[in-house]
């Protein structure tokens, strides 16, 4: 990568920093009486441009389609001003993941080929000329065809895998966790092609993926084979942690484990296993926001550029969830609690 456009997109990502939105302003939006008053005030944010095109009468679907355009098209521009990064175009593959795990998902519950695209948007496809993989996969006629139809891309097998395991054990989440895999592979291996100072960011995603995915597997009743072909190897150290967490006796334990790592602040104290998954998950992604804002520590580094793709998706998923809680008229502080935003 040519070390003036990683300057330039490093600059590009300082900018856009300073346009993130403040916990204020989600609370304003979060008190929104209707949707109507929502794209009011989203108009007066730098989102105004994003959600310009989107038609009466409002759903949030509607909204949050158009805010995942603009993300697509906000990742697109910092990945081409950076140049050739492996990285920023793993982290792309998110949106193609995200389109696919709909679709599948869908597919396995039924869904009609209507039903499944009022949740998928195809701009990031559009951007890198990948239509026909998605839409491909959304026109088969079932879950089997899907799958056949995926088998000739590039992470074929690992979709194969999941739509063997999903009959064997019938829980639609296996999906999200293979697709996931997808994702992380890639991005190990463009780590191997070398930014040492986005690595930390990235190490978090994948020891996030890692430990969640092992957690999930016990929850699920999978065996140690079955966990083990969901984790992505990357050290000796991380290695022995996590068979240390597949062959514990319970989740709890599991969780234990993580008592002499740095992320032992995030170890879980409920008792519920739901509960504590989701509690766990979530102090992992506001671990992520904070370690992505602290990534503009230091000037002109792929860091800063990997930290405000993450920074605006979580603004974009944030902006999604408000929709939804005012259109199904959730309480404000409902809606503020289960978002990702800087710890006080």
């Amino acid at each position: 990568m040519g070390g003036s456009k990683n300057v330039y997109a490093s600059v590009k990502s300082y900018s856009k920093r300073g346009k993130l939105l403040k916990k204020a302003d989600f609370q304003t939006l979060a008190e929104s009486r209707d949707l109507d008053e929502l794209m009011t005030r989203i108009k007066n944010t730098v989102y105004g441009e994003a959600v310009s095109e989107v038609e009466k009468p409002y759903t949030s679907l509607g909204i949050e389609s158009a805010l995942k355009s603009h993300l697509a098209e906000i990742h697109y521009s910092i990945a081409k001003t950076a140049g050739e990064s492996r990285i920023l175009d793993a982290y792309y593959l998110k949106f193609i993941i995200s389109n696919l795990k709909q679709i599948l998902k869908g597919k396995v519950l039924g869904k009609s080929q209507e039903e499944i695209e009022t949740h998928i948007n195809l701009r990031a496809e559009e951007l890198i000329k990948q239509r026909d993989i998605v839409v491909k996969a959304l026109v088969a006629k079932d879950l089997e065809e899907t799958v056949a139809s995926l088998s000739q891309v590039e992470f074929g097998e690992e979709i194969a895998k999941a739509a063997a395991l999903y009959a064997d054990k019938k829980n639609i989440q296996i999906f999200d966790t293979y697709f996931d895999k997808i994702l992380y592979l890639r991005l190990v291996k463009a780590l191997k092609s070398g930014d040492i100072d986005a690595s930390r960011l990235i190490g978090m995603d994948i020891d996030f993926y890692n430990i969640l995915s092992v957690i999930r597997g016990k929850f699920w009743g999978l065996d140690e084979q079955q966990i083990q072909d969901l984790i992505i190897i990357q050290s000796p150290a991380a290695k022995e942690l996590l068979a240390r967490m597949i062959s514990s006796e319970s989740i709890r334990d599991a969780f234990s484990e993580l008592a002499n790592t740095k992320y032992k602040d995030l170890v879980p104290q409920n008792e519920n296993e739901l509960d504590a998954i989701s509690e766990f998950e979530r102090s992992f992604e506001i671990a992520i926001y904070q370690a992505s804002l602290n990534s503009f520590t230091k000037m002109f580094s792929l860091a800063t550029t990997v930290g405000i793709t993450k920074l605006t998706a979580f603004e974009v998923r944030n902006l999604a969830a408000i929709a939804y809680a005012v259109e199904q008229k959730i309480p404000t502080e409902t809606t503020m609690s289960k978002l990702i935003l800087e710890t006080e």
